[in-house]
């Protein structure tokens, strides 16, 4: 049960501050508004995608949120990471596509470890 915990609060934090970092940037950064330009999003999708990259990313990490929660932030970040795979790879390339590929493989590593420890119910308090 160690084992899986220490699995899934590498895996979770990586998701959350990667999250929380690409929220950020959304709001600030050049190179992403010229990004999104690039890929045809509308600068509105943009805002949208920050604001629920940084809920999303505190939605997983707060062990004070209920379960019910978290599965639809994980829902949020595998649509989130599955869309800019396509996007990236269709527009750019598949070499732009790998990034969120690998946040998608530690995003499954983070979700079955979380199911593991719900199931003994030491991560959540539902």
């Amino acid at each position: 049960m160690k084992r899986d915990k220490i699995f899934y609060w590498i895996a979770t934090s990586f998701v959350a501050l990667s999250g929380l970092m690409a929220g950020i940037m959304y709001f600030g950064s050049p190179y992403i508004v010229k990004e999104f330009k690039n890929l045809g999003f509308p600068n509105y999708f943009r805002i949208e995608l920050g604001i629920a990259n940084i809920l999303g990313s505190f939605a997983i990490i707060l062990p004070m949120v209920s379960g019910r929660i978290k599965e639809w932030a994980y829902i949020g970040f595998a649509i989130t990471f599955i869309s800019a795979t396509t996007a990236h790879s269709a527009v750019e390339g598949m070499p732009q596509a790998i990034s969120p590929l690998v946040s998608l493989l530690v995003l499954v590593i983070s979700y079955v470890y979380f199911n593991k420890l719900k199931k003994y119910n030491t991560i959540t308090g539902d």
